[in-house]
C-alpha cells in the first residue's frame, strides 16, 4: 500500500542532523536525500516548488503526468494530492537529492508588495510543467545545503530572506515559472467534479476532497449532492468498486494491493462489499 503523506512533514531522508527549516512553527524548506526507488503521495497544505538536485521524480498530477529531473524545477499548487515516484542516478550511487520549498501566502504576499519586478498578466492561465534552472538557481539551491548541517540556530529572517532570493532567482530564470508563482496569489475556483474524478480511486477520505476542492466539509457534501444527488461517501465506494473489477480484469495485481491501493479499509470488508456491489467474489471477477 502506499503511503499517504502531508507536505509539510519529515520524509525519507539520511542520517542528517536535521532535515527541515522551520519558519513559525511549520516547515519552510525541506530536503530529501536517499539511495533507494520511493513512491508514495504528497497531500500539500501549501504550495510547493520542488527543485531536484540529483536523480528523477515522476509526479502524477491530476490527470497529468511530469518527470523532473537533474536541476530541473517544478511548482505545484496547495490543496491537491500529487503521486510521486523518486529514484536516484545510477551513475551516481543511485543518490535523490532534491529541496522543496513551501510557498506560504504571507511570504508570497510580503514578495509582492516589495518587489520591483513587473511583469504583465497573461490572457490564461500558466499550465503546470517542468522547467530547467540556470546557474544562479542552481548555485542558490546548494547554498542552503550547510543550514540542515550547521548545529547552529537558523534565525527566521534568514529564512525570509532567502525564500526572497529564490523568488527573485526564478523570476530571472523562468518568466513562465514566475507568472505561476504570480498565480498563487489569486484565488481560483475549483469544481468538485474535476476533484473527485481526478482522486475518487486514491487513498483518500471524504474530508480531504472537501479540503482538495477549497471547501468546508459540510459545504463540500452539500454542493456533491446537489451536483450528483447522492451522499459523497455512498458515489465514492461505488466508483471504487468499479475501478476495482476493471482493475481485477484488466491487471495482474493481487486482490489485496487492489484494495488498499484504492483506500478500502481491510481485504475482508472490501471482499464484502464487492460481492453485495457485483454479486460475486473479487478471485472470481479475476
Amino acid at each position: 500500500m502506499k503511503k499517504m503523506i502531508k507536505f509539510p512533514t519529515s520524509l525519507i531522508g539520511l542520517d542528517t542532523p536535521q532535515n527541515t527549516l522551520e519558519l513559525d512553527g511549520c516547515t519552510l524548506i525541506e530536503q530529501c536525500i536517499h539511495s533507494t526507488e520511493v513512491k508514495g503521495t504528497m497531500y500539500l497544505e501549501q504550495h510547493l516548488l520542488l527543485i531536484v538536485l540529483e536523480g528523477t521524480v515522476v509526479l502524477t498530477y491530476g490527470k497529468q503526468e511530469y518527470t523532473v529531473g537533474k536541476n530541473d524545477m517544478i511548482l505545484l499548487k496547495k490543496a491537491t494530492a500529487v503521486k510521486y515516484h523518486k529514484f536516484g542516478n545510477a551513475e551516481n550511487d543511485n543518490i535523490y537529492d532534491s529541496l522543496m520549498f513551501s510557498i506560504k501566502d504571507d511570504l508570497l504576499k510580503s514578495f509582492l508588495s516589495t518587489s520591483e519586478i513587473k511583469v504583465s498578466k497573461p490572457e490564461g492561465e500558466i499550465k503546470t510543467r517542468p522547467y530547467p534552472m540556470n546557474e544562479c538557481l542552481v548555485a542558490f539551491a546548494h547554498s542552503m545545503k550547510p543550514y540542515f548541517f550547521d548545529q547552529s540556530v537558523v534565525h527566521p529572517g534568514q529564512l525570509r530572506l532567502k525564500i526572497m532570493e529564490l523568488l527573485y532567482d526564478v523570476a530571472e530564470c523562468n518568466r513562465n515559472m514566475f507568472l505561476q508563482i504570480l498565480q498563487l496569489h489569486e484565488p481560483i475556483r475549483t469544481d468538485i467534479r474535476n476533484v473527485v474524478e481526478q482522486h475518487y480511486a486514491s487513498p483518500v477520505s471524504v474530508s480531504e476532497l472537501a479540503y482538495l476542492s477549497g471547501r468546508s466539509l459540510s459545504s463540500f457534501k452539500r454542493d456533491f449532492q446537489n451536483i450528483y444527488n447522492v451522499a459523497p461517501a455512498t458515489w465514492i465506494r461505488e466508483k471504487r468498486l468499479e475501478k476495482a473489477k476493471d482493475m481485477l480484469e484488466t491487471t495482474s495485481l493481487s486482490v489485496s494491493d487492489i484494495c488498499y491501493s484504492l483506500g478500502f479499509e481491510n481485504v475482508s470488508h472490501f471482499s464484502r462489499i464487492y460481492k453485495e456491489f457485483h454479486g460475486q467474489t473479487p478471485s472470481i471477477s479475476r
